[in-house]
């Protein structure tokens, strides 16, 4: 049995979230909270396996307790809110700064003809989190390492792919944060997030960072120190003439948009002028794919596992041989700046 804690001021929403829940065998609701302060005591009372929390509470918020929870007791929090506009998902990415692991849009209600595509959603999210042995490491100060020289010489950097899912937002943002406005290569993300979400992601990301980011939208020619977001339920590739390309085809490897789909045109279209990045995430996506743009000739890096979330997409790639470099966020920006800095600077000179 999965033990829940559903956190909800809202009678209404709180007992609809309980039926809905209550729909699957394997789910027991353990306790309800009303108030942040109310979730704190009971995950201390009843250690839940995972939590479905709601970010507007009275007295100390949904981001507010996810932060103290994740700082002394930490359980996977699933945040499910009620819109997907941009002040909401604005709150819902500092959630996942502070430690949720997923957001999903709250469920509208039985009458609503997509009521029942919702509940499932929120009970598959939920039994996928539950799974997740999350840490107590928000609180810690990042380590300071001494910079390191990297082995790029000889790279040219076209393009950059991002793949990440779990725990990826706060991460990609990391490593946009740690890169020039005027980087000389387009950047393509593939961030496995619930569909309503991504173009409050972009908005975010480029709020937060330097660089201009766009979501997808099939057709353009991406250009340096862009960044492209696949879109809702699309995945992104990139054409033979170097345009992108966002498609409904059937899901790979269970997901859609897929790292996997992303990583492998990339590969056919750049080679080893590509430099592929695989961050935190479940499952598998996007390391296969990962080697082969290794086997290319392109640059490959995977996040470190205790710099991860949950280090099973990574994990994949090393265990594949795909990762020339194995490295946290802020290592992984400092990488990207230097290839794509000798890049521009053996261009200049060649010239």
């Amino acid at each position: 049995m999965i033990d829940v804690l559903v956190v909800e001021d809202s009678r209404v929403i709180r007992n609809y979230l309980i039926s809905v829940l209550q729909t699957d065998p394997e789910i027991r609701i353990c306790d309800t909270a009303a108030s942040g302060e109310e979730a704190l005591a009971s995950v201390d009372r009843h250690r839940p396996d995972v939590i479905l929390m709601d970010l507007h509470l009275p007295g100390i918020d949904g981001f507010e307790t996810t932060r103290r929870i994740m700082s002394s007791n930490p359980v996977p929090i699933l945040v499910c809110t009620a819109s997907t506009q941009f002040d909401q998902v604005q709150t819902a990415m500092r959630a996942l700064e502070a430690g949720a692991l997923a957001v999903l849009k709250k469920p509208s209600g039985p009458l609503d003809p997509n009521a029942e595509a919702e509940a499932a959603a929120i009970i598959k999210t939920l039994k996928l989190m539950s799974e997740v042995k999350v840490v107590r490491r928000w609180n810690r100060a990042p380590a300071v390492a001494e910079p390191a020289p990297f082995d790029v010489a000889g790279h040219k950097t076209a393009i950059v792919a991002i793949g990440a899912s779990t725990g990826g937002p706060p991460v990609v943002l990391q490593i946009l944060s740690g890169l020039p406005t005027d980087f000389p290569a387009p950047i393509l993300v593939v961030q496995h997030i619930a569909s309503g979400f991504t173009a409050g992601f972009a908005e975010w990301l480029g709020a937060a960072s330097r660089l201009q980011v766009h979501v997808a939208l099939g057709g353009e020619i991406p250009l340096p120190g862009h960044v492209y977001v696949a879109p809702d339920d699309h995945h992104l590739r990139v054409g033979l003439r170097g345009e992108l390309q966002a498609t409904r085809d059937e899901p790979h490897n269970g997901m859609r948009p897929s790292v996997g789909v992303l990583f492998r045109s990339v590969a056919e279209r750049f080679g080893r002028r590509a430099i592929g990045v695989l961050l935190t995430g479940m499952g598998r996506d996007g390391a296969q794919e990962l080697k082969l743009m290794a086997d290319m000739g392109a640059l490959t890096v995977a996040q470190t596992e205790e710099s991860c979330v949950v280090f099973g997409m990574p994990a994949e790639a090393v265990r594949l041989g795909a990762a020339r470099f194995v490295l946290p966020p802020q290592k992984i920006a400092e990488l990207l700046s230097t290839a794509a800095r000798r890049a521009t600077s053996k261009e200049e000179a060649d010239g």
